[in-house]
């Protein structure tokens, strides 16, 4: 009989309320618009179903990004993930907001239509408050 450590989980956790959540055109500024999109999340494979429903929209699918990551809570040991999608660096950028928020079992997908005009560090302001803008809609 093999002995195996206790597990624990010490985050006092947040959860999304549906599978499948979208609130569009949050944010503009200089032409580029914003919208953010969550939904609970157990496995790889319900990750790829989620962007593949926000991606049957055809204006999600031909947005300039379709940023997101998640995080997934299985046997007391929390899995993470993200992807950039071209807007380099915001994906750990949603990641380290629902580390802080104790975010789990969830994937929270951020998609920019660029506007014509470069935002520099502003962009990852407004993935910022997506992001927060998507957690406080569930918490």
């Amino acid at each position: 009989m093999s002995h195996q450590p206790p597990r624990f989980d010490f985050e006092d956790k947040k959860f999304p309320d549906s599978d499948f959540a979208l609130h569009e055109q949050i944010i503009e500024d200089r032409g580029s618009r914003y919208s953010v999109s969550y939904g609970q999340v157990g496995s790889r494979e319900d990750i790829k179903l989620f962007l593949k429903q926000l991606k049957q929209n055809k204006k999600y699918a031909s947005a300039t990004h379709n940023t997101w990551a998640a995080r997934i809570s299985h046997e007391g040991v929390i899995y993470e993930t993200k992807a950039d999608d071209g807007e380099t660096g915001a994906g750990m950028v949603i990641l380290r907001i629902m580390q802080k928020e104790q975010v789990t079992n969830c994937v929270i997908c951020v998609t920019r239509w660029f506007g014509g005009v470069k935002l520099m560090g502003d962009r990852f302001k407004h993935v910022q408050d997506a992001t927060k803008y998507a957690i406080d809609s569930f918490s």
